[in-house]
């Protein structure tokens, strides 16, 4: 049972193809469920790896990517067919390789990034989850209303500029912080 977070990290990550491919596809309905047992997928692994103790290295790494491969497609081909508008999926991708970026690089030149996804990092992703939902929704169901989209993107918009620059705020800190090697 310690290993069931990873799997359903696996599981979020194989949910990927199919949800584009509904999608793609204009199966609007479908790429809603498929999204939602995705997110669904991420609070519960969430949940049980803290309740249960049932954390790892493995999970440590395969939760995130898995948040932002399922994210950040989605958001990529939802702009691509006019569904998001391309200003805000740029913020998400800039934001998420800047974290990437950002740590790989302190990884590199200091050593292990210890860390836990801040506040802000987890309203954001609850809210770019939140927008995605919706759009899938409209698209499905042509609801909600446009005007309700518009606020969320500008609201998912702020949360992910924060976010970001919170995360490049701490690395910066981080970096400084350490003792001169030698």
């Amino acid at each position: 049972m310690r290993h069931l977070p990873n799997l359903i990290c696996l599981v979020r990550i194989a949910l990927i193809w199919p949800t584009l491919a509904a999608v793609a596809g204009a199966r609007f309905g479908m790429a809603l469920a498929l999204f939602l047992v995705a997110a669904v997928s991420d609070g519960l692994d969430g949940y049980l790896a803290k309740r249960f103790g049932w954390t790892s290295d493995l999970g440590r790494f395969l939760d995130p990517l898995a948040d932002k491969l399922l994210l950040v497609s989605v958001f990529v081909l939802c702009a691509w067919l006019a569904l998001v508008p391309w200003w805000l999926t740029a913020v998400v991708v800039a934001r998420d390789v800047m974290i990437g970026l950002g740590a790989l690089t302190y990884r590199l030149w200091f050593g292990a990034l210890r860390g836990r996804p801040t506040v802000i990092s987890k309203v954001n992703t609850a809210a770019q989850l939140l927008y995605v939902t919706l759009v899938l929704l409209a698209a499905a169901v042509s609801f909600p209303p446009p005007a309700v989209l518009g606020a969320l993107a500008l609201i998912t918009l702020v949360t992910t500029f924060v976010s970001g620059a919170h995360y490049l705020d701490t690395f910066a800190r981080r970096a400084w912080a350490r003792p001169e090697a030698g």
